[in-house]
């Protein structure tokens, strides 16, 4: 909770060594496309005050526990993975505290039995929704290809986070044929029973999806991550006019709070939430709106009681 409010974080990923999703090779592709920017990284981590040194854990139990203790600690009522290194060890990871966790499915959307995948992670690994890099694929994501997945998402009604923009913290992928989120247009608008978050406020392209938002109501927002892109736009910018314009374009009910948070010792990036929560009550964010933000919303997309 903060303020009494409490909160449910939308977007986090399950503390990997290896491939955080699998199917995609993204730690290839960023090596392929992407040289890296090791002082743009210590420039975010200096400016957060994070932890210079990560602890990598092996045992998922011991990790798990790790981050039940730290959420519980930071009442943070439940956490949602959207990436763990795979879907079937994603499940079992989620089954160590299912009152807190909740698993998202992320195996490669063009694998050949991406339906049939996706469908077993639902029914039978009880996955709650799917996750998908959209920047990190060679193919658009309205390719028709795609049809049967938007089918059962539409028919089991779970929510889609994709990723669009620049992708890989600093120095990564910052072009492709779905960098920007209205490559998701024409599918949001013929499969309108379906969810769709679109991560990071865009991750660098805001105009794009204020413009996807308002054709599509079926889009939303979550605020997940530093959103330190907002530095490398060519005009000033910053997360309160983010939150402004978002709030004045959609309102409070489809902007959902997310942190991105995954690695130990930082954990539950806490200083994420005070500075967006700051943000809404400094631009006179009812509580009603806040409590929307933090936690209904998130609520209503994972069918929660």
């Amino acid at each position: 909770m903060i303020q009494g409010i409490p909160v449910i974080d939308f977007h986090t990923h399950f503390p990997n060594s290896g491939e955080p999703f699998p199917d995609y090779g993204i730690k290839k592709i960023i090596a392929k496309k992407g040289k890296g920017n090791k002082a743009q990284a210590e420039l975010w981590r200096k400016a957060y005050n994070f932890p210079e040194n990560r602890i990598e854990i092996s045992d998922d139990r011991e990790a798990a526990d790790l981050w039940n203790k730290d959420a519980e600690e930071k009442q943070i009522e439940k956490v949602v993975f959207v990436s763990g290194g795979g879907n079937d060890r994603l499940a079992k990871i989620i089954s160590y505290h299912p009152d807190r966790f909740i698993g998202f499915a992320h195996h490669h959307p063009f694998r050949k039995d991406a339906p049939e995948e996706l469908l077993r992670a639902i029914d039978q690994l009880h996955l709650k929704g799917y996750k998908i890099l959209g920047t990190a694929l060679d193919r658009p994501l309205k390719d028709p290809a795609l049809n049967p997945l938007w089918e059962i998402c539409r028919d089991k009604e779970i929510p889609v986070i994709i990723h669009f923009g620049i992708l890989g913290s600093a120095g990564g992928i910052s072009t492709g044929v779905n960098i920007s989120p209205l490559a998701i247009h024409d599918v949001a608008m013929n499969f309108p029973e379906v969810s769709f978050i679109v991560p990071h406020f865009s991750a660098g392209y805001p105009r794009d999806l204020l413009h996807l938002c308002w054709s599509c109501p079926n889009v939303c927002v979550d605020t997940s991550g530093s959103n330190q892109w907002v530095r490398w736009m060519p005009c000033d910018l910053n997360l309160m006019e983010l939150f402004r314009k978002f709030y004045q374009t959609i309102g409070p009910d489809r902007i959902i709070f997310a942190t991105d948070s995954s690695w130990f010792p930082r954990g539950f990036a806490y200083t994420y939430l005070e500075e967006q929560h700051r943000i809404m009550r400094f631009l006179h964010f009812s509580d009603d709106d806040i409590e929307k933000v933090l936690y209904r919303n998130a609520l209503r997309l994972l069918k929660l009681s």
